[in-house]
């Protein structure tokens, strides 16, 4: 039976659905790892698995994972949480305290959606099986079947839809991954299990093969040494043989073993879903994390370098949380978490002096509406002002924002100026500070334009 402090993080985690503004991480109401991406109606969907806090005697190696949610966005910045659509409690054939939902996967055919998902079975025929959820809408509510896949006993489902329509399922951790057809009802396996040969030794879970230009890209976290680093190989058929070609992310080098992650393309930009303990600063409490991928002339992928900034486009309107930037000075800015490891994370733009900037690229000022920006800030000492430019900091000023003493560091005020220049579309800002030559100028904790 589940304590009474476990049903409380569930019930925290059941909840109806609610927006979420983001740039990395995705999500900071919530623990969030392992992101599936897919495109459906339109929109991103992101199927995550769950992270919360282990009471001793329960979880896998130090992680409790009970549960599943799905968030969805058009414009990848504004995230609608839809809740909670597989919990552990659901599952027929499952322990309903096993706390080991572990990584997903959801693909649609003919109008249904079929979520696939690792458990601990009942009837302990394996460390983990493979169940099925459907439903007609991305967000659920979803069914779970009464039994798992027979024939597949591994982590990490990952299914993949070819152009002729066949399903083929990817699994596996450890030493070997595995690749098998699917029949038409997507819920039985039409062959065998076949290992999937040529892939570098040691360590690997999470396979993810999606498909560009004609070639099969088979990524997957690997660990040679250390933590997880992101790789992939190549072929031309979605049951290889698959060409090695190296690493696409680094590994963490911050005290976070696992990385999982996802490739999705959506209006003609490809993105790579991933997960970090930014938030936490605990391996096994994760958030997801998203960045712009991209390939060379001949089909290479580019390597990753994961950025504060995301990948979301927000409305100028928004309340823009700069500490999330594009760009920073070498020196005279800092950011720092001011919610420690707590949900929802906060953080701000501090340790200001004279001269240091930092960018936010992509703000959608949608039809020139903005007539005014405004500044939330705190200062201790004599203030200073904010430079808002275009392009980067010696960019065209369009607006100046004084910013006066408030009697504290985290005494915030709003502080307004005009905008001086009609913006429409979406634009790349700059925000450079001014004031005293020496000392700290004031703190910042967003900024938004009327």
């Amino acid at each position: 039976m589940l304590t009474g402090r476990f049903k409380l993080q569930l019930l925290g985690l059941c909840c109806l659905s609610s927006s979420a503004l983001a740039d990395n991480p995705l999500v900071t109401h919530m623990f969030t790892a392992d992101p599936t991406a897919r495109v459906f109606e339109n929109k991103v969907y992101v199927y995550p698995s769950t992270d919360v806090v282990c009471e001793e005697g329960f979880g896998n190696n130090g992680f409790c994972m009970p549960s599943y949610n799905v968030f969805s966005s058009s414009n990848l910045h504004d995230w609608q949480d839809h809740g909670t659509i597989v919990d552990q409690t659901d599952v027929p054939w499952g322990k309903k305290d096993g706390f080991g939902m572990w990584a997903p996967d959801v693909v649609e055919k003919d109008g249904t959606y079929y979520f696939y998902f690792p458990d601990i079975p009942l009837d302990e025929s394996g460390f983990r099986r493979i169940g099925v959820a459907t439903a007609q809408s991305p967000a659920g509510p979803f069914s779970v079947m009464d039994d798992y896949i027979a024939g597949v006993s591994g982590i990490d489902p990952n299914v993949f839809i070819d152009d002729d329509g066949q399903a083929y399922l990817y699994f596996g951790g450890g030493e070997k991954l595995y690749v098998a057809k699917l029949k038409p009802n997507m819920v039985e396996l039409a062959s065998e299990p076949k290992e999937i040969a040529g892939l570098p030794s040691k360590y690997k879970e999470g396979p993810f093969l999606f498909k560009r230009d004609g070639v099969y890209y088979f990524t997957f976290p690997h660990s040679p040494s250390g933590s997880e680093e992101l790789a992939y190989a190549v072929g031309d058929s979605p049951l290889g043989p698959f060409e090695y070609q190296g690493m696409f992310m680094q590994r963490w080098r911050d005290g976070i073993w696992t990385n999982h992650h996802s490739v999705v393309e959506y209006e003609n930009q490809w993105y790579v879903f991933y997960h970090h303990h930014q938030i936490s600063q605990n391996q096994h409490l994760r958030s997801m994390r998203a960045d712009r991928l991209f390939f060379d002339s001949s089909g290479y992928i580019q390597p990753i370098t994961p950025t504060e900034r995301g990948i979301g486009t927000p409305l100028a309107t928004a309340k823009l949380q700069i500490d999330r930037y594009s760009m920073l000075s070498d020196t005279g800015v800092k950011v720092s978490k001011v919610t420690g490891g707590a949900l929802p994370a906060n953080w701000q733009v501090d340790w200001i002096e004279n001269g240091a900037w930092l960018n936010y690229e992509r703000v959608d000022f949608e039809q020139g509406q903005a007539k005014k920006i405004v500044v939330r800030a705190a200062s201790k000492t004599q203030g200073g002002t904010v430079e808002v430019r275009l392009g980067g900091p010696e960019g065209e000023v369009i607006a100046q924002v004084p910013i006066s003493s408030t009697g504290g560091w985290d005494k915030w005020q709003v502080f307004e100026a005009p905008v001086n220049t009609k913006l429409t579309g979406v634009n790349n800002l700059s925000f450079v500070f001014k004031g005293a030559e020496q000392g700290h100028l004031f703190n910042i904790d967003w900024v938004s334009f009327k």
